[in-house]
């Protein structure tokens, strides 16, 4: 009988954080997930015996778990919540304040009462630290360092560990002793991490594949003149060409998880799915015998779509002597885990996966063939969207795989055994992300930091090959390493406007700090260009104004007049994506008021929503907008004499017995939720509007 072989890679990432000259940890957020994903993730799979899976592990990432293991790691982010409230001086208080609620504010803040009054009072400060230092007194801050720590525990610890649930049944009034007792619960779960992967590893149940060490785009570095072939054009910086560092950034890999495992890695997920075919011969030299991309890149290299016949085969990639399969992550599927399936109950969200997954093997399954369905994603950012961290989704997805007779979850080795590949003579270059390499090269702060990246490494080469040089070995390694390091994908992640973080600027300090690092271990002069920011541009962030007075809109699906929609409070989304590579959210912007007695709500779309549903929930009754071009359909009469109409945007009149109303927006498609304004709460509007 022909079998769905169900292959999950999960990436496990985070960048490399630690200034190699101050020994300091400059951001927490290795520390973090390896509390909360990099153990859980893989100790929950001793649940499922049945569910084989790969995980691909970044060596510098894993450095890094393993210096926190050892408790070693200096980081300030970690010594500032665990010093004594009573002696944080005004800048640390300032420093907790900044960095203690860089989390989703519904799963994992406010599951912590106390944490959410503390968040209130910070966003009642107007996130001013001098303002809320005054207001918040030295209980208030232990909590704080306390519930901002624990919140980030795995689920087994917080269920099952004694320990860590008195803390979370306490819930407030920390004390000294609970701060010692989180700080040491850190240590405890950090020194499980390797353990964890090494036992699943040897039983057979886990395949360690891994990335070049630094997490660099291979192709970019071998030749970062081949981001113009995948997308012509495209304004490109001086011409990076350093195949040496690619082949050394690959080889150093394989060694660092062949003496962390016993063995050496024979699977590649290449930094963000990024392949060229100088990339796959470098890999193919070295010895590694699959890597994986995107099924973007696979359209690219047929020059056409890919049907789910040809998603979900193996391939082969051969070049003379060179060989070395292939497999293409199914991008929708994936995504639907990474970015969808947060928004939907467990039962529901695992149900519609492996329906989809029967549907789109039925056609291979009716011929006779097997199907290899590569889903291949980020194994940590995504959970924190999802209730409990996504554990009972992932429960619920892994028994009904289990019980299910016609899937295998296997690792990527043990379904290419099983599946024929068939041959390409080349691939097309590009990665995960549109099948080119734009996140990372293009746009003008990219393009700066290659060039800034580019003199150093010409810097370092004319100091190493200069015969006069008095550079020891120690400097010259150390100097060749910062580079390896500011070579990683993840500064140019957040350069240019296509994503968001509270903490773009410690990335662009970072990146900067490992440069100048290049030239203080060669001796030199940094130059002065490394003292200035890289980054310019600023993408708009949500922005939320209240209503200011009574409207009377007119509802045509036209903006009639300037003054239609005056004093109507206004919502706009956040137009960019955050640490993964999301869709954005298909609405703009969100007008809405009363006029005294009805609720009246405007919706400017990014994007045509042909095809989409609307879903309004006005003071808990449903309603349900069917949208086409020119045409909206009211399904449904929870809300009785409702209207809608729309054109060029939309428009909607709701009549409101209990004041003050409660509204808000999800849009869907194709039965999957696909955005929600706004992201936590409801909109709230009371029937009497001040003009102020």
């Amino acid at each position: 009988m022909p079998r769905i072989y169900l292959c999950f890679l999960w990436h496990m990432h985070q960048p490399f954080y630690k200034d190699l000259i101050s020994g300091e940890y400059r951001l927490p957020w290795t520390r973090m997930h390896a509390l909360k994903d990099y153990y859980g993730m893989v100790r929950l799979l001793e649940e499922f015996p049945a569910i084989r899976q790969t995980f691909n592990l970044v060596p510098s990432m894993l450095v890094q778990v393993e210096e926190y293991a050892r408790g070693e790691a200096r980081d300030p982010f970690l010594a500032c919540a665990l010093k004594p409230a009573e002696r944080l001086t005004g800048d640390e208080r300032a420093f907790l304040l900044r960095h203690s609620f860089h989390a989703d504010p519904t799963h994992m803040i406010y599951r912590y009462p106390r944490y959410g009054e503390l968040l209130d009072a910070w966003e009642a400060a107007k996130r001013n630290s001098d303002h809320a230092s005054r207001m918040l007194g030295n209980q208030d801050f232990r909590d704080l360092q306390v519930l901002s720590q624990v919140a980030w525990f795995d689920e087994e610890f917080l269920e099952h560990d004694a320990e860590v649930r008195a803390l979370v049944t306490k819930a407030r009034n920390f004390s000294v002793e609970d701060q010692a007792l989180m700080g040491r619960k850190q240590i405890e779960i950090l020194n499980r991490v390797m353990p964890a992967y090494k036992r699943l590893a040897l039983s057979g149940q886990v395949e360690i594949s891994t990335t070049p060490f630094y997490h660099p785009i291979l192709p970019l570095i071998c030749d970062s003149d081949i981001a113009g072939v995948s997308h012509p054009f495209v304004p490109l910086p001086s011409r990076f060409h350093h195949p040496e560092d690619a082949h050394y950034q690959l080889s150093v890999a394989r060694e660092f998880v062949s003496s962390r495992f016993g063995m050496p890695p024979v699977g590649l997920w290449p930094s963000e799915g990024s392949v060229s075919d100088e990339a796959l011969a470098q890999a193919s030299d070295l010895g590694f015998e699959w890597a994986a991309t995107d099924s973007g890149v696979l359209e690219k290299t047929f020059g056409h779509g890919a049907g789910l016949d040809a998603l979900y085969s193996p391939y082969e990639w051969k070049q003379g002597d060179r060989k070395i399969k292939m497999i293409f992550r199914d991008h929708f599927m994936s995504d639907l885990i990474g970015f969808v399936y947060s928004r939907m109950s467990a039962s529901s969200a695992a149900e519609d996966f492996l329906h989809r997954i029967r549907e789109n093997c039925r056609g291979a399954m009716q011929t006779g063939r097997d199907a290899l369905v590569p889903v291949i994603l980020d194994g940590e950012n995504a959970w924190e969207y999802y209730d409990h961290n996504g554990r009972p989704f992932l429960r619920e997805l892994y028994r009904r795989i289990s019980d299910d007779p016609a899937i295998s979850a296997v690792t990527v080795s043990e379904a290419l055994a099983r599946v024929e590949p068939r041959v390409l003579h080349r691939i097309a270059p590009g990665s995960w992300i549109n099948a080119n390499f734009d996140i990372w090269i293009g746009a003008e702060e990219d393009n700066k930091a290659w060039e800034y990246l580019l003199r150093a490494r010409q810097a370092y080469a004319d100091a190493t090959n200069d015969a006069s040089s008095a550079i020891d070995e120690g400097r010259r390694k150390l100097a060749y390493e910062e580079l390896l390091i500011a070579e990683g994908s993840d500064w140019c992640w957040w350069y240019g406007p296509e994503h968001a973080s509270d903490n773009r600027e410690e990335f662009d300090q970072l990146f900067r700090d490992h440069l100048a690092n290049v030239y203080h271990a060669l001796g030199l002069s940094p130059p002065d260009e490394l003292t200035r920011p890289i980054l310019k541009s600023v993408a708009a962030k949500e922005f939320r104004s209240e209503p200011t007075g009574l409207i009377h809109p007119v509802l045509d699906g036209e903006i009639s007049s300037y003054f239609e929609w005056m004093g109507a409070g206004i919502y706009r989304a956040d137009s960019r994506s955050g640490s993964m590579h999301g869709g954005r959210n298909p609405v703009h912007e969100i007008y809405y008021g009363t006029d005294g007695h009805d609720l009246y709500i405007r919706v400017d779309f990014a994007e045509p929503p042909a095809g989409a549903e609307l879903r309004l929930n006005v003071c808990e009754r449903p309603l349900a907008i069917l949208l086409n071009a020119g045409m909206a359909e009211l399904r449904g009469a929870a809300v009785p004499g409702a209207e809608c109409v729309f054109r060029k945007i939309l428009e909607i009149r709701a009549p409101v017995e209990h004041w003050p109303a409660r509204f808000r927006v999800t849009l869907w498609r194709n039965g999957l939720p696909v955005g929600s304004v706004p992201q936590e709460g409801d909109f709230e509007l009371a029937r009497t509007v001040e003009r102020s």
